[in-house]
């Protein structure tokens, strides 16, 4: 005979009152967990479904305590500044404490780590973190499920280029993103950049409605890449794309994709991302203007042509007396645009370089 289940509706440490469910914000940030706030004391919280990440999620509710105020949030000190707790055996879909770790036959491992900062500096940043919470749109429901997908559907689809349904199917069910990731890792050029297209078109229509699923997934992709222990092929230039159908939502994750730039074995990969992003919203990588510059001394054309064809995409003008130099490069590579893989010479994505950084010059 089983005993009965004690679920409990989790609380503040600090105050004992009733907390709401946490929430994924409306910024999306390179982030991997929802956040709340104690409407009584103000104490700040971020929720670790594994329970494995709590140094993580301690220093997420740490910086969300502070406003994201990096220097105010590393120039605390624990039990004089800031006060921290957990509680245990939370469980994210019923917003309930499971005191036995157990609920229907699956584990429940998920923690919410609170942070309650001192008065003197609660006071500085508290309304701001309430307002951001009270904006974030409520949790999302469990991931959609129907009896309609199946991988070989979705395979099917993509053979068949039947792109509006797969973003039809992918709204009904979100394996559909899932799918796709694993078909990323094909030997077949053309069809992995045909996958990562539909990527970002998915990416687009889902993200108005589910962005958090979004920013999960584009975390997945970063950190795939960041793992020396598995491969990923088409993962940067995924997240380019991804951001680059909705920079004005996904922006944020430019500056992680940069970070690639420092792995030398990834120098095409980001370089194509930033370029995609480049057309669409350039500000955001803005800070690739000096990378970019130095690739084009590089002795694989390929990388050559992709930083070109990215510095005409930023639109600085500085750019034009170093691309000047590679209008006579007639090395030959592939360049995915407009939704074909296109065999151009360095010198033609030079030339297209700099014809749209005098467009940039002329401009009123």
């Amino acid at each position: 005979m089983r005993l009965p289940i004690e679920l409990k509706k989790p609380k503040c440490p600090f105050c004992n009152h009733l907390i709401e469910q946490p929430k994924e914000l409306k910024e999306r940030k390179p982030r991997e967990f929802p956040l709340g706030v104690c409407e009584h004391c103000g104490a700040v919280f971020a929720y670790d479904a594994t329970g494995h990440n709590r140094g993580a999620a301690f220093l997420e509710a740490l910086l969300f305590a502070c406003n994201y105020d990096d220097y105010l949030a590393f120039s605390l000190t624990a039990g004089e500044d800031y006060l921290d707790a957990i509680v245990e055996n939370y469980d994210g879909m019923t917003h309930k404490v499971v005191s036995s770790g157990v609920l229907e036959d699956r584990a429940v491992r998920g923690v919410l780590i609170f942070v309650k900062l001192g008065k003197e500096f609660r006071g500085v940043t508290e309304e701001v973190v309430k307002e951001k919470i009270k904006a974030a749109p409520l949790p999302s429901p469990p991931k959609l499920r129907s009896e309609k997908f199946s991988r070989e559907k979705v395979r099917k689809y993509l053979s068949e280029n039947k792109f509006e349904e797969i973003i039809a199917l992918a709204e009904e069910d979100a394996r559909v993103i899932s799918e796709l990731h694993r078909m990323l890792y094909t030997p077949d050029i053309k069809l992995r950049w045909r996958i990562i297209e539909v990527l970002s078109e998915v990416s687009k229509k889902i993200g108005e409605k589910r962005p958090d699923e979004i920013s999960k997934f584009l975390n997945r992709l970063l950190n795939n890449a960041a793992d020396s222990a598995s491969s990923a092929w088409g993962a940067l230039e995924t997240v380019g794309a991804i951001i680059s159908t909705n920079p004005d939502l996904f922006g944020e994750f430019s500056r992680p994709l940069m970070s690639f730039f420092a792995y030398k074995n990834y120098w095409n990969e980001v370089t194509w991302a930033i370029g995609k992003i480049a057309t669409k919203k350039p500000d955001l990588v803005k800070y690739a203007y000096s990378t970019l510059c130095s690739f084009l001394l590089n002795p694989d054309p390929t990388l050559r042509g992709y930083a070109a064809w990215a510095l005409g995409g930023l639109g600085i003008p500085d750019a034009k007396e170093e691309l000047e130099k590679l209008e006579t490069d007639n090395q030959r590579l592939s360049l995915y645009e407009e939704g074909e893989l296109k065999e151009k010479t360095v010198a033609q994505l030079a030339k297209e370089a700099i014809e749209k950084l005098n467009k940039c010059t002329n401009r009123p």
